[in-house]
């Protein structure tokens, strides 16, 4: 039975975030709202509310082990594999001018994490420098493109296109996608969270390790959908675009909203060993993008082999 509610966990917050973000972007759309600032702000954020439900609901029933360990893990399987998997599907070519100020944004993100980690507490303080500082990129962001001299903004207007494109629907079934998108991702989260917990029992490891796995793995799964069938279409910034931005949501929305909500410690296991592999897989992912402004499958494979030995780890 557990396994039943697991994956009927997964499949409502897949399913969900889907909902959400169509409908809600469709509906700002209608409102004149530009491509762009729907690409910044409802994308990156609908693809994240899996990772925000869930860790909200590991918050509120004190398992801090699956509130954190899903941000940080969400982080690290972002980043080697999802993009290791998009990149293996087609080589990910990397806009320069989003790496430059999205990628150094993730690498200040992961920063600020680690420096929470080493600290052991998620305070309110915390969520609210958090919170700020991602007002303060986006707004940052916005006014760039406005004034026509940031490149990364064409990045967030074509997410936006990709998730929209299609025939739009009535407004009436927009606002019932979002709405029951949400619902659904509340659902969803409640059984995911449930059913990880009891699995972690029977398997006698720690809720730290479901939730940089299982949890993180599942929460994902909007991103991987995306990613990779970005990669198909041949369509690699929106891959690549797609993982950055979830990763800034994940630390500075995610984390600021469950520390604002409901502050939380850090497990320690988590802050000695966790939390440093997600600083050395961003540092990684800047590198090889940075390098030959490519992911290609060699560096792909590398990263999935990377996922592949620090799941291995945590399961021995």
């Amino acid at each position: 039975m557990t396994l039943i509610y697991l994956v009927l966990g997964l499949a409502l917050l897949l399913g969900g975030a889907e909902f959400l973000v169509k409908g809600a972007a469709g509906l700002a759309t209608r409102l004149g709202v530009s491509p762009f600032l729907i690409g910044l702000t409802l994308v990156g954020f609908g693809t994240s509310s899996p990772e925000l439900v869930a860790s909200l609901q590991g918050a509120f029933q004190d398992y801090p082990g699956i509130a954190i360990g899903n941000v940080v893990g969400s982080n690290i399987a972002n980043i080697l594999l999802i993009l290791g998997v998009s990149g293996l599907v087609f080589p990910l070519v990397c806009d320069r001018d989003a790496l430059k100020r999205d990628g150094t944004m993730m690498l200040i993100a992961a920063a600020a994490m680690a420096a929470v980690c080493v600290y052991g507490f998620l305070s309110r303080e915390a969520g609210l420098a958090f919170l700020a500082a991602l007002a303060v990129y986006l707004v940052y962001t916005y006014r760039a493109d406005k004034k026509g001299n940031d490149g990364a903004g064409a990045l967030h207007a074509a997410e936006a296109e990709f998730v929209t494109s299609g025939r739009a629907p009535g407004v009436l079934i927009e606002l019932g996608m979002a709405a029951g998108g949400l619902v659904a991702l509340v659902a969803g989260a409640s059984l995911l969270v449930d059913a990880s917990v009891e699995i972690a029992t029977k398997l006698g490891v720690s809720e730290s390790v479901i939730g940089l796995t299982l949890v993180a793995v599942g929460t994902s799964l909007p991103e991987l959908a995306t990613s990779v069938l970005a990669a198909f279409r041949r369509k690699a910034d929106i891959a690549i675009g797609n993982v950055i931005g979830s990763n800034i949501f994940n630390v500075l929305g995610i984390a600021g909203v469950v520390a604002v909500v409901k502050p939380i410690s850090i497990p320690g296991d988590i802050a000695s060993f966790d939390i440093w592999v997600m600083a050395a897989a961003s540092i990684l992912f800047m590198i090889f993008a940075w390098s030959g402004a490519r992911i290609g499958r060699v560096e792909a494979l590398l990263l999935l082999v990377g996922y592949g030995a620090y799941v291995t780890f945590l399961l021995q």
